[in-house]
């Protein structure tokens, strides 16, 4: 079976806990009833804390909100010293199509300082049509899910002709779908709608925000519609104001040419790995392999999923030794250790293309996609000829309830962004146009380092004793601030 990749899906929420409501406690504005939550961790021996769970009854569609409803799981980690508590940290590990339910506990689990979780109650939910949140569904069958959410690498016009078939298939499958009826309502922004509606039934006046990757997005359409009432914003991992765009996603491309130095350097500096004793040899040996594998896959492993593995490990520094491993292996044809399957991957991706596809409208016509695959081809050789190509967006149902929420300056000045350099995922490139449509309302701390992820999972001491400051204090830089790299321990 043809594996391809599935991009975006950021390393912290693989490894994030799943809670599970045990049963359903409804939730009224100004009220909720919080009850025991069951709790599936990604490791048997991950000590993470007790969450509290409940649902809360959302509007379908925020122009009629007194219609139809859906329930919108959420959940709780409070705060243990009521007299050092602000309020509330409502928290998104990214995505879209990732379950944000179990991430209070990863964030306690992972370092999150003890000064902010006095100083908060983290709430996570999942998001509308996302797991416990009126999941949709595309019926990919197990052939499509393995093909991932980014198309394959496109070598010609031709290739991305033949794609466009299979992409015209999902979308129509989403669009026939038992839940086909939710597709038009759910967008970013009526997310951060029901965000809003959590605020509120939590009966707080402003809500603190944490969220990185997808999770940027996601804040930054909040604190726009509702800026009164955010509180102190951060975002990490920032994609561009247009958020999960077609722009975004040819920009992943440009994430593995700035992250891939950093490999090449260590991969360089473990000769007996046989990769390579310089950098350059080591970025030969990509393409050498790519080509090869596409040849002649090896134990299932074609030169996409090649490309797509390579990427995906890059999200971490501690991944790297593993990688070289991986590298190692496929050279010299020895056993590859299987990945570890995606939980829950057909909602995961069926949300990720009612979103991304939802959001934005993106290119309608096969020629503009071989334009592009042309030009990322040659300017960004590693991933270009996949993350240009044409997905299920280029033929999705025209229907849209409103626009793309505009990113802007009107509001108040609390959001502090916080960036590495070296983002495979969601390229610094990005978020500076996102920090610039900001203007006066955004103050963004970029670090010296490779990853996706800064806070709270990074070891850049500058970056996170910022972020934390500013999530307890209020007190924020001044002015941008550049954290210079720190050796690694």
């Amino acid at each position: 079976m043809r594996r391809t990749l599935s991009l975006a899906l950021a390393a912290t929420a693989v490894a994030a806990a799943t809670a599970i409501p045990e049963r359903t406690v409804a939730a009224t504005p100004d009220t909720v009833r919080w009850g025991p939550c069951s709790e599936k961790t990604a490791s048997e021996k991950a000590a993470l804390p007790r969450l509290e769970c409940a649902m809360l009854e959302v509007p379908l569609d925020y122009r009629d909100p007194d219609g139809r409803q859906i329930e919108i799981a959420i959940s709780r980690l409070a705060s243990k010293e009521p007299s050092k508590r602000r309020g509330v940290l409502l928290t998104n590990p990214g995505g879209p199509g990732i379950t944000g339910l179990g991430y209070p506990a990863v964030l306690a689990g992972s370092g999150l300082p003890q000064k902010v979780l006095d100083s908060y109650d983290l709430i996570g939910f999942d998001s509308r049509g996302v797991g416990r949140s009126a999941p949709v569904t595309c019926d990919l069958t197990p052939e499509q899910q393995a093909r991932g959410n980014v198309p394959p690498y496109a070598h010609t016009a031709a290739d991305v002709a033949r794609e466009a078939g299979n992409a015209r298939t999902v979308a129509e499958q989403c669009a026939t779908s038992r839940t086909a009826w939710m597709l038009p309502h759910t967008t970013t922004a009526n997310i951060a709608r029901d965000m809003d509606r959590i605020r509120a039934a939590l009966a707080e006046p402003k809500l603190s925000y944490l969220g990185a990757s997808y999770g940027s997005y996601l804040g930054a359409v909040y604190t726009t519609l509702f800026p009164k009432r955010s509180d102190r914003v951060v975002l990490d991992s920032n994609l561009g104001p247009g958020g999960y765009d077609v722009t975004a996603m040819r920009l992943l491309a440009r994430g593995l040419e700035d992250r891939f130095p950093d490999f090449a350097a260590f991969a360089a500096a473990h000769p007996e790995y046989g990769l390579g004793t310089t950098p350059e040899q080591v970025r030969a040996k990509y393409f050498d392999l790519a080509e090869r594998l596409e040849a002649k896959p090896v134990q299932g492993i074609d030169g996409m999923l090649f490309r797509g593995l390579t990427f995906d490990r890059l999200y971490v520094d501690a991944n790297m030794p593993e990688l070289v491993e991986f590298w190692h292996a496929l050279d010299t044809d020895r056993p590859v250790p299987p990945s570890p399957p995606i939980p829950n991957m057909e909602n995961f991706m069926s949300a990720r293309f009612s979103v991304i596809c939802g959001d934005t409208r993106w290119p309608e016509t096969v020629r503009e996609y071989q334009r592009n695959v042309a030009v990322d081809r040659l300017k960004y050789p590693m991933l270009g000829g996949a993350t240009a190509g044409i997905g299920p967006c280029a033929f999705w149902p025209d229907e849209r309830v409103e626009p793309p929420v505009r990113i802007g300056d009107r509001g108040p000045s609390n959001v502090l962004m916080v960036q590495n350099e070296r983002d495979p995922g969601t390229p610094l490139v990005g978020a500076q146009e996102l920090r610039r449509a900001f203007g006066k309302r955004a103050t963004m701390v970029t670090a010296d380092q490779g990853g996706h992820g800064v806070y709270p999972f990074g070891p850049n001491t500058c970056a996170n004793s910022t972020v934390t400051a500013f999530l307890t204090t209020g007190q924020r830089p001044s002015h941008d601030l550049a954290c210079a790299a720190e050796p690694s321990t």
